[in-house]
């Protein structure tokens, strides 16, 4: 059984009494999505998924994230949608090794780009395509969790060559 959050549950239920009574198209107009987690003074921008140019092999996630708060945070974890493993990666000096965490001081920013930090993203979904979207979610070393689209793009829209293209 799928555990719901009492907040969410909360919201669906005024959402679906807000509804009684109204015109069926009052009823239909498009809510925004509260579904996607947020940590205040944490912006992600510039977010993309690029799909490995042969099916089966990783692809890589990119994005910058910044931290407009007042205290540093430690970023543990990436989740993609579509993915069945993510692994937070850094190459420093032409090797690629893993990143267990990272910490972004409070008013800086950490960028997630090729030839550095970046995400390995292992077997994708192969119903996912270029031009699409999928869901991204930081995980935070104190358990919060802010989510983002990644734009989904072919290995060859990526700017410059990379390992996801191999």
């Amino acid at each position: 059984m799928k555990h719901i959050r009492p907040g969410r549950l909360a919201l669906a239920l005024a959402l679906a009494l807000a509804g009684c009574g109204k015109s069926e198209s009052e009823v239909d107009r498009p809510v925004a999505d509260s579904s996607l987690e947020t940590k205040p003074g944490l912006a992600i921008s510039g977010g993309e998924l690029v799909l490995p140019a042969v099916k089966g092999h990783p692809g890589a996630a990119y994005f910058t994230l910044a931290n407009n708060g007042t205290k540093p945070v430690n970023l543990a974890a990436v989740t993609i949608s579509g993915a069945g493993k993510t692994e937070m990666h850094q190459t420093t000096g032409g090797t690629m090794g893993p990143l267990s965490q990272a910490e972004i001081a409070a008013g800086a920013s950490l960028a997630f780009a090729r030839g550095g930090n970046h995400v390995m993203v292992f077997n994708l979904d192969p119903a996912l395509a270029a031009g699409g979207t999928v869901e991204m979610t930081l995980t935070f070393a104190d358990g919060d969790k802010l989510s983002s689209p990644l734009a989904l793009k072919a290995a060859g829209e990526a700017a410059g060559m990379d390992h996801a293209g191999m």
